[in-house]
């Protein structure tokens, strides 16, 4: 896939992250408080080397439920060690006395009212170990951190998106052009996803290269380069946030509420400035509400019709609870930082060490 834009101006800098049980932590923030009674054990575990259909499976033979009767909130990943919760019936009390896996550990168990379901999440935690890291490099991961902490990041879709091969928005094209028939359901959603993703990451990659362009140069140039009016690029170049809103452009509160369009640009960009909103993004389909004017003239070149419901999705995150640890005798920086749902750490770190 093409190079995304990244924001931050800086060189690459040559570390080594892997993403294994070691140097990657995911701990699950629930969306609410358990209510510590009710038909439903909610069962805090860790795991490692497991995807959460893996734990799913696992616990389903051990208790003797169906996988169908577990709730989770989101899918994690299997090459970290993940802390997350699951809900089983209460029926399943007594045998989960007596689980045991070398990949799972059961924390603690509590109680609930309801089943667990898909998005009933939060965030997430993150630990992220990066080894053979110079002094030089340390400081400049933390500088870039700390722009990470001050202007948030583009909440761009991981690789983990796109498939083992990095190409399944390929077959989601195919899928939408009729030139591909896929009768797995599961795997036609994943497919036409991915590729909504793709266009997704593309608009976003678009725009921050327009932001950059209008931090780099003055805005008659801006004007004769992207045909941008005079009036409105004298407004983005004020703007203090590195990524520019437009007139047009769909707002939403952050980190929830009602999506809207912008009326008046120099509001809104000081609200998003100060992480009252964002911009969103489209995840193109039916059912979904367009920007207008300027931000549409660049957002219709990512805007594919399809079967599928669309969807709005924020084009920044703010992460928050940001901390850096260099371990100089080690060459180990570690940092830790918590995201809202949806959003993927491979990507503040992407973007931390280009």
């Amino acid at each position: 896939m093409e190079q995304l834009q990244r924001y931050l101006s800086h060189s690459k800098i040559d570390v080594v992250f892997k993403q294994n049980r070691d140097d990657f932590v995911v701990t699950e923030i629930p969306l609410y408080e358990f209510s510590g009674e009710g038909e439903h054990i909610i069962i805090k575990f860790r795991k490692k080397d497991l995807t959460t259909w893996d734990a799913v499976q696992i616990f389903s033979e051990q208790l003797g439920c169906k996988s169908r009767d577990i709730g989770y909130a989101g899918l994690k990943d299997k090459n970290a060690m993940t802390i997350q919760n699951i809900s089983v019936p209460k029926s399943c009390e007594e045998k989960l006395k007596m689980f045991k896996h070398d990949n799972i550990k059961v924390l603690e168990t509590t109680r609930h009212n309801n089943k667990m379901k898909v998005g009933h999440l939060k965030g997430n935690k993150f630990f992220i170990r990066l080894k053979r890291v110079n002094l030089i490099d340390s400081k400049k991961i933390q500088e870039a951190v700390q722009k990470i902490a001050t202007f948030g990041m583009p909440n761009y879709f991981g690789f983990q998106r796109f498939g083992i091969e990095g190409d399944n928005y390929k077959k989601g094209k195919a899928i939408i052009d009729g030139e591909l028939k896929e009768k797995n359901r599961k795997l036609k959603q994943m497919y036409i996803n991915a590729y909504q993703s793709y266009l997704f990451n593309h608009w976003l990659s678009k725009r921050i290269e327009i932001s950059k362009l209008v931090d780099a140069f003055e805005p008659k140039e801006i004007f004769e380069k992207l045909e941008l009016p005079l009036d409105i690029v004298k407004n983005m170049k004020k703007q203090e946030h590195p990524f520019k809103l437009l007139t047009g452009d769909l707002m939403s509160h952050y980190p929830f509420g009602r999506i809207f369009h912008i009326e008046k640009l120099e509001e809104e960009a000081e609200k998003f400035y100060n992480r009252d909103r964002v911009a969103t993004g489209l995840l193109c389909g039916k059912r979904v509400k367009k920007s207008e004017g300027l931000a549409q003239n660049i957002e219709k070149d990512f805007d594919e019709k399809m079967n599928e419901d669309g969807a709005r999705r924020f084009s920044w995150v703010f992460p928050d609870e940001i901390e850096t640890n260099y371990k100089e005798e080690k060459n180990w920086m570690e940092i830790q930082f918590s995201l809202p749902k949806g959003s993927y750490a491979t990507e503040f770190i992407a973007e931390v060490i280009h």
